[in-house]
């Protein structure tokens, strides 16, 4: 009787130790043991608050559901504060979207999943859309430390890609890059 009591005893400190050590690891490195990607990521780096302009060759969307000017709601939990925030789009493009993960140029700690990175951000990229697993170079500034950093796809889709203008948490963003399609909903 005395060892299941002493068995018990270690189950549970070792129970409580493993759950001491998980609250312990990084978001980041939370996201990587994920089997989905996770809808907010942990980036170490902030978007620009002016997104500026998108490249040059990227198609307009030409019957896209939320045309430039439209406010909506954001579904989106990007960063902190996005999810139900108003917004009004200010581009609609038709393109191949990416979720990367990638090593930012400065050294610091791989970003998991980051949504969204188009086709036309990427050095070289060959035919759209591009394979889950497939190794690319980043052409994107639209994060620090994102351009010419390398990065691996992680899931891709082909909903219609908008810009859009938003006060997140304070922050003034114009032109943000990017939210897809089925991140929006109609503005109540």
């Amino acid at each position: 009787m005395k060892r299941t009591t002493v068995a018990t005893r270690i189950s549970a400190v070792a129970a409580v130790g493993a759950l001491f050590l998980a609250g312990c690891a990084t978001d980041t490195e939370q996201d990587a043991t994920e089997d989905q990607p996770t809808a907010t990521q942990t980036e170490e780096h902030a978007h620009n608050p002016d997104g500026g302009p998108a490249p040059e060759d990227l198609a307009e969307a030409e019957d896209p559901t939320y045309p430039v000017g439209t406010t909506v709601e954001l579904t989106a939990d990007h960063m902190p504060g996005m999810q139900g925030s108003a917004a009004t789009i200010s581009g609609a493009f038709d393109t191949a979207t990416y979720s990367v993960t990638y090593t930012p140029t400065d050294g610091s700690e791989p970003v998991v999943d980051h949504t969204w990175v188009i086709h036309e951000e990427l050095a070289d990229p060959g035919t759209p859309p591009l394979a889950e697993g497939t190794e690319v170079v980043l052409a994107a500034d639209h994060m620090e430390a994102m351009d010419g950093a390398d990065a691996t796809i992680e899931a891709s889709t082909q909903e219609t890609v908008y810009m859009v203008d938003a006060t997140i948490d304070g922050t003034e963003l114009t032109n943000h890059k990017w939210v897809v399609e089925s991140e929006l909903q109609p503005a109540e």
